[in-house]
Order: C-alpha cells, then sequence, then structure tokens
C-alpha cells in the first residue's frame, strides 16, 4: 500500500518543480504529521530563504500547483507558510479496501531482496541460559521475522559457544559423572547451572582434575576422535534444552541454524594468513595483531585485535573474522546483523574495521551491531536472584506463565474455559507479556523488568494487545461469521472509522522501517497504536448492531483488516494471538 507521507511527498515535490522550476523536483519537501490536518509540508520556510521571497507566498505557490486529484480533499496554508493537507476518505477507504483483499495486507516485498544473516541468541554448550540471552533471542527473532515477510533471503544463525578451554574440564567432568548420566538424562547433566558450577570447582579445588582438563584441551583443539565425541554428548545435551526453551518462547531457531564456534575452527588459520598476507597484521610482541585506524588507548596508543596469541591461540575476535570471511566468500550474504550485547561494541567496531581494511565489508557487503541494552530489576540494578546470582531464564518463564494465570483469572471472561483451554491462553499471555515489554523497547536501551506492568490487559502490554485481537474475533463469533466473510465495502462516515482506516495504512512503512533499522520496537509502537485507534472505534461504532446493513458491512470489514494487521503485526514480533481470552 503507498504510504500517504511518501505518496504526498512525490507530489509536492512534482510542484516544486513545477513552481520553481526542475532543480527543485529532489527537494525534501519536510512532510510532518500536523494538528490540523493528516500531514503538513514545511517545506516553505526553509526554501523561501533561498529563493529571497516570502515564505507564505512560496506556499501558496506549492498549492497552485499541487495535484490533490483523488488523494488530497482540502489543501489549507497556516502560519508562517505551512501547507496542511487532509486526506480523502475515500482514498483513504479505497486503500484499507485493498489491504483488506490483498493476501500481505497491500505490504509489497522488497524491490532488491538481500541475502541477510541475523546472527542472535548465542548461548552457551553446557550453559544454562539466563535473562541476558532473552533479549539477544526474542529481538533477533523479530528481526528475522520482518526481515523474512519483506521478501529477504534470512539466514538464521545460532553462533553457540562451544568450543574453547572450559571444555577440557567439562569433559573430564563428564567422565567423572559417568556417560551414561548424560544418556538417562541425570539432573547431574541436565542441570547445566549445576553441572558447570561442580566441573569448575573441581578444577580450582583439584591439581590432578586441571592438570587432566589441561591435556583434554589439547586433545579437543586436535581433533582427536574420542574426546570430540564426548564434546559432541555435551553439545547435544545443550542442544535439547536450548530447543525447550526455543520451544516455550516460540522462537524460529533450530538444530539446522547452529554455526558455533567449533564450526569456523578451521577457518582460523587460513583467515589469519590472508590477513598477513596482506599487511594488515603484523606481529606485535609476539602476537599478530592488526591496528585498525582510529582506535586508541587512553596514553593515545594503537588498539590492538589480537588474531593469533604469543601461545599461537585464538580468540573471540578470530572467529569472528573467520565468520565475516566465511560468510562472504562462501555464503555470499549482503548484510550481517548481529543481536549482541551493547558491551561488546568497540569488539565489534574493531572487528568490523578490520574487516573492511581486508576488503570483506564493502559498500556491495555491510555488517552492523544491532545493539541490545541491558535487562534491571525493579530496583534499576542488573536483574539478579535475591542471592546476587544470575536469573535462569527457564525460572523467569515459569514465572511469568504462574503469574498470567493469577491475573488471567482476576479479569472476566465472556465463556468459560476448561482446563486445557486455560492453561493453552495463559501460556500464551505470559510469553506474550515478557516478549513484547521488550520488543516495545528500542533495543539498545535499559528496561526494567517488572512483571505487574507487562502482564498488565491494560496499557502497551502484550496482553492489553492479546486481548484486542480476541476482542474482534469474539464480535465475529457473536454475528455466526468468520472474518473472511467481511469484504465490506469499507466507507467512512465517524471520525473513528477514519482514524482507525488511516491508521491500517501505516503497515508497510513501518515494516520497511524496522527491517532497514533492526528495529523491531517499531513495529511494536504501531501495533499499539493499531489496537489504540481500534479501542476508540470500538467505543463509538457499533458493528453488530450498526443503523444500517452497508454500514454494518463496513464496519466488519474494517475490524477483519485491522484484526489481519494485529495478528500479522504481532507474529512478526513472536507474539501468539489467542483466539479467545
Amino acid at each position: 500500500m503507498p504510504d500517504p507521507q511518501l505518496l504526498l511527498a512525490a507530489r509536492v515535490q512534482a510542484a516544486l518543480s513545477a513552481a520553481f522550476g526542475p532543480s527543485y523536483a529532489d527537494t525534501d519537501p519536510v512532510i510532518r504529521p500536523s494538528q490540523f490536518a493528516d500531514l503538513q509540508a514545511n517545506v516553505a520556510l526553509p526554501l523561501a530563504k533561498k529563493l529571497g521571497r516570502r515564505p507564505r507566498d512560496v506556499a501558496e505557490e506549492i498549492v497552485a500547483n499541487l495535484d490533490t486529484a483523488g488523494v488530497v480533499s482540502d489543501v489549507q496554508v497556516s502560519g508562517p507558510g505551512f501547507v496542511n493537507l487532509t486526506l480523502s476518505d475515500a482514498w483513504i477507504a479505497a486503500e484499507a479496501q485493498r489491504a483488506l483483499e490483498d493476501e500481505r495486507l497491500a505490504v509489497p516485498a522488497a524491490d532488491k531482496p538481500q541475502k541477510v544473516v541475523v546472527e542472535y541468541s548465542s548461548p552457551n554448550v553446557a550453559k544454562e541460559m539466563h535473562v541476558g540471552h532473552l533479549r539477544t533471542t526474542i529481538v533477533g527473532d523479530a528481526i528475522a521475522r520482518i526481515l523474512a515477510f519483506l521478501g529477504h533471503d534470512v539466514v538464521r544463525d545460532n553462533h553457540v559457544g562451544d568450543w574453547g578451554t572450559p571444555f577440557g574440564m567439562l569433559i573430564e567432568h563428564l567422565l567423572d559423572l559417568g556417560e551414561d548420566a548424560a544418556a538417562r538424562g541425570d539432573s547431574s547433566v541436565s542441570d547445566l547451572t549445576e553441572f558447570y558450577q561442580a566441573a569448575r570447582q573441581k578444577f580450582e579445588g583439584d591439581a590432578e582434575f586441571a592438570d587432566r582438563s589441561r591435556r583434554r584441551v589439547v586433545a579437543l583443539q586436535a581433533g582427536d576422535a574420542e574426546t570430540l565425541r564426548l564434546w559432541q554428548v555435551l553439545v547435544d545435551v545443550s542442544k535439547e534444552y536450548f530447543n525447550a526453551v526455543y520451544g516455550r518462547l516460540g522462537v524460529t531457531l533450530g538444530d539446522d541454524d547452529i554455526k558455533g564456534e567449533s564450526y569456523y575452527n578451521d577457518l582460523l588459520a587460513p583467515t589469519a594468513r590472508e590477513l598477513e598476507d596482506k599487511g594488515i597484521a603484523v606481529i606485535s610482541e609476539g602476537a599478530l595483531c592488526a591496528f585498525p585506524p582510529g582506535f586508541t588507548g587512553r596514553e593515545g596508543e594503537p588498539l590492538p585485535v589480537i588474531i593469533r596469541k604469543s601461545d599461537g591461540g585464538y580468540n573471540y575476535s578470530t572467529t569472528d573474522l573467520a565468520t565475516i570471511r566465511y560468510r562472504v566468500d562462501t555464503e555470499h550474504v549482503d548484510r550481517m546483523v548481529y543481536v549482541v550485547g551493547a558491551p561488546q561494541s568497540l569488539h565489534f567496531q574493531m572487528v568490523f574495521a578490520v574487516s573492511r581494511m581486508a576488503g570483506w565489508l564493502n559498500g556491495e557487503v555491510e555488517a552492523e551491531h544491532a545493539q541490545i541494552g541491558n535487562v534491571l530489576g525493579t530496583d534499576g540494578k542488573i536483574l539478579r536472584t535475591r542471592a546476587g546470582g544470575t536469573v535462569k531464564l527457564s525460572e523467569l518463564l515459569d514465572e511469568a506463565v504462574e503469574r498470567a494465570g493469577a491475573v488471567f483469572d482476576e479479569i472476566q471472561h465472556d465463556e468459560p474455559f476448561d482446563d486445557a483451554t486455560r492453561a493453552a491462553i495463559v501460556r500464551d499471555v505470559g510469553m506474550g507479556a515478557v516478549k513484547y515489554a521488550d520488543l516495545s523497547v528500542a533495543r539498545d536501551s535499559e528496561y526494567i523488568f517488572d512483571f505487574d506492568r507487562m502482564i498488565s490487559f491494560n496499557g502497551k502490554t502484550g496482553p492489553y494487545l492479546q486481548y484486542a485481537a480476541a476482542r474482534i474475533r469474539s464480535i465475529f463469533r457473536k454475528g455466526g461469521l468468520v472474518p473472511e466473510d467481511a469484504t465490506g465495502p469499507i466507507v467512512l462516515g465517524h471520525p473513528a472509522e477514519r482514524a482507525l482506516a488511516l491508521e491500517l495504512l501505516g503497515f508497510g512503512a513501518v515494516l520497511k522501517q524496522a527491517g532497514d533499522t533492526a528495529e523491531p520496537h517499531r513495529l511494536a509502537s504501531y501495533v499499539y497504536a493499531v489496537a489504540d485507534a481500534y479501542t476508540t472505534f470500538y467505543e463509538n461504532c457499533p458493528v453488530l448492531k450498526a443503523p444500517d446493513e452497508p454500514t454494518k458491512a463496513s464496519r466488519l470489514a474494517l475490524c477483519a483488516a485491522t484484526l489481519r494487521t494485529l495478528v500479522t503485526g504481532l507474529d512478526l514480533l513472536g507474539v501468539p494471538t489467542p483466539e479467545r481470552m
């Protein structure tokens, strides 16, 4: 569907060209929301200085040359030279009708589809996911969903931490417990936090165990078959746990999306060699380093990206560089989106800089760090357990469902639910509440994790939006209809009808912006605006008891278009929409 703002911008630019010459055809028309109309063009003010004329005179000439046919019903010049533009009710209704009839809600696919890698979640093998993984997982998943809907070829990439020195102690601890403990799901292994902490404690307190662990690391890195088999046991136990969490969250990640650090192990040496051959990496104090321009320490000394340590080992920077090289040379991607915590900002800036020096990133291939802010407790500090430990993600989700059930039971329902139906709804409400609360905040901002606020059925919350969708579905059930039966035609009479229809027309533009910037909160804000406009419509415009059949048909069509927009938008955020609530 055409974005009203872009459509009017094009028409104002055509008026500028007609009034002042073709050289002004590309001038920014400065289209903004208006309190006096739908939109306003503010270009007359900056243009007047260039033309040496009064802004209001410039505005009047723009209006005289403006093509309003079929789109604009009224144009007024106000103040020093603002051009206020009111869209035609008939045009708004026709575009809403077109969205209703289109399977994509008239959202166009990308003109130039890209192959985009979205790297997100990235937990560590043999460690439980904690609250810090919540944001990287659900924000990344929303970005992937949005880009895929827009027609891009999206590669979901779960870059799990599955390699390195800790695996020596983890494998030895597994052998001490007995490998069969993993096969039978023994809690000594399946409780990943306890398993890791026990291994760490033994490593720090038992010299013989520490020696075995170090030897095991050497064997792992050398590709010893038996060590790799034991390593795979730990990976498989962790995958089972990851998939259980992803399943609860409704996240679109699976085993096929995992490309852990181990995946790039054989590419580390060739990557280091290429950087050295190109003169980008040099030996500094025994280590192979790159020094990208513009990065300095406190004393002004150049900051290095260490590619190979002085002991011959590789690190995260090497793996990330090898990953970029692989994605460019082998996967032929156009864009890489790294959904990773904000504290890694400097790391990615420097890795990207080295990659540009190597020619892997250029004008045709780009990488970006979609920074993720911290999750805070209600005390304003990093969310912790009462004992000061890291909050387990699984326990957080358990509590979300429990609290959602308590709130759900307190509200009035149109019909009773059996236990199984209630459990399914409560699960969706709990997950939707947690996910929307996160996604409604700009991803690089910190936010306070407050169950009382996020599980409320009022305000800018997931449950409010889920209930809005369920309320629309209930109208169709009461009318003995299904949304597909509502074909209109849409005709706008009441101001609330017009406001709702106009809001629906913004879906495509919001999705494009959210995809271009990798910012799902833009979509989260939009679906709330749609639900809010629908609430006003619902309170002012009877549907099943409309004054006549044409009005009823129009309002049912508006309900159907709103429902599809809400459900599609929330689905792209990964928020489920129960049929009944």
